[in-house]
């Protein structure tokens, strides 16, 4: 009878173990949600509110350079706003997987999720990161002169907007892993 008991100890102590393996996975996902949201907001804010202006020979005559006179930066910033507002509105279910541990078929459908957002950022990201290659290094074959030399600000900003994208796309394949891990875990 008593190695009954010791088994059932045993038993209910890997099961404890094992629920609070999913809840750390859990609440990890929860702080990269919260990551990625603030790095998507913030790339959308920054590339939206880009625009410099330089005066040319007169003050009357000024080029101007803002974000949507580029369509891929344009897409950068839809594609950054779509996938913030769903980080924010997947958090309520991230925090339902901290709460209970039966919660397997929502993290098959924030997998699914996570996956389209991801490339929709991917797409957005890698898009605007060909404009601004172009911006930056110009291309000789084609006529296109960089326009970074003139455009200070304007560069540095949307290289900047880039760069927290790019760390939402890291951080949104650091979720898909962690939930495929939740998941394999319960089986």
């Amino acid at each position: 009878m008593k190695s009954g008991q010791a088994e059932i100890m045993e038993t209910s102590k890997g099961i404890q173990k094992s629920g609070l393996m999913s809840r750390r996975i859990a609440i990890l996902e929860f702080i990269l949600r919260i990551v990625a949201f603030f790095n998507t907001i913030t790339s959308t804010i920054l590339m939206a509110t880009t625009n410099e202006t330089l005066p040319f020979f007169t003050q009357f005559i000024r080029f101007h350079a803002e974000y949507s006179d580029l369509p891929a930066l344009t897409f950068f910033v839809v594609a950054n706003a779509v996938v913030s507002g769903y980080l924010i509105l997947s958090l309520p279910l991230a925090f339902v997987h901290i709460v209970k541990s039966k919660t397997q078929n929502s993290r098959i459908l924030l997998i699914i999720l996570d996956v389209a957002m991801l490339g929709l950022v991917t797409a957005g990201a890698s898009s605007a990161a060909a404009i601004v290659y172009l911006a930056h290094k110009g291309n000789n074959n084609t006529n296109w002169f960089s326009i970074c030399q003139q455009f200070n600000s304007f560069c540095e900003r949307i290289s900047g907007s880039l760069i927290g994208s790019f760390i939402a796309v890291v951080l949104l394949i650091l979720l898909i892993l962690l939930s495929a891990i939740a998941l394999s875990r319960r089986h």
